[in-house]
């Protein structure tokens, strides 16, 4: 490789395929069988689940006990940049573990200003309905998500548009986790609406991690079934 060749700056296509090897998907490449061991890292290892899972637990907890709100938001904010401090010491990728700071300290803040607990799970109804959004628009515009996903990680380009298998495992994966999205709304919206501020907390752990592993590793069957097979002549 040349010095010009090395000092050439990523591509846009680059950067997008080396994030996409770093997601959740792109732990088990297309057409290889997936494992538990796999889909621990997905989940970003046991440290990852605790760092997922423990705040969320934390707010539920301190609010069931104190019903207060200044506690239950302060609470899984110590805890998020405990995990930081943790990471960082250790010497370890601490840049997710920051991002979930800020989220939880944007949720926080949030809750804090208007003073409603449930105002804290705003945040959450966004991002779930960005994704939501992307996911349609991908359809919409006959690009599955999943589908460019999953070109992105074996590097094929646009061919796997021209396989009638591969489009529709990326058409059913994709309708999949719209799903996902839309559920986590039409439960979690009429709570926050109801101001039912506990129930809320408890229906977002249950289809946060645990939802997100069942559809992970489905999706991954899905893409092996079109991937693993040989290649038409």
């Amino acid at each position: 490789m040349t010095d010009e060749q090395e000092s050439t700056p990523p591509s846009i296509r680059d950067s997008f395929a080396a994030a996409a090897r770093r997601s959740g998907l792109g732990k088990v490449a297309p057409g290889e069988n997936p494992s538990g061991s796999a889909l621990l890292a997905a989940m970003g290892g046991v440290r990852g689940l605790v760092e997922s899972i423990l705040p969320g637990l934390g707010f539920l907890v301190v609010y069931t006990i104190t019903q207060q709100l200044l506690p239950s938001v302060l609470f899984p904010l110590g805890l998020a940049v405990i995990f930081v401090v943790v990471r960082v010491v250790a010497r370890q990728p601490w840049t997710s573990a920051v991002a979930g700071v800020v989220g939880i300290a944007l949720s926080a803040g949030l809750a804090l200003l208007t003073g409603r607990a449930e105002d804290n799970f705003v945040f959450g109804f966004l991002i779930n309905a960005a994704f939501l959004l992307a996911l349609l628009i991908s359809l919409a515009a006959r690009w599955p998500l999943i589908g460019v996903i999953a070109s992105l990680i074996t590097g094929e380009g646009s061919t796997w548009r021209q396989d009638r298998a591969k489009v529709k495992v990326a058409v059913i994966a994709t309708v999949l986790w719209c799903g996902l999205f839309g559920v986590r709304l039409a439960v979690e919206l009429p709570l926050y609406f109801a101001g039912n501020t506990q129930a809320l907390a408890t229906l977002k752990l249950i289809l946060g991690v645990p939802l997100y592993a069942v559809l992970l590793w489905v999706t991954w069957l899905l893409v092996r079934t079109a991937y693993a097979r040989p290649e038409p002549e």
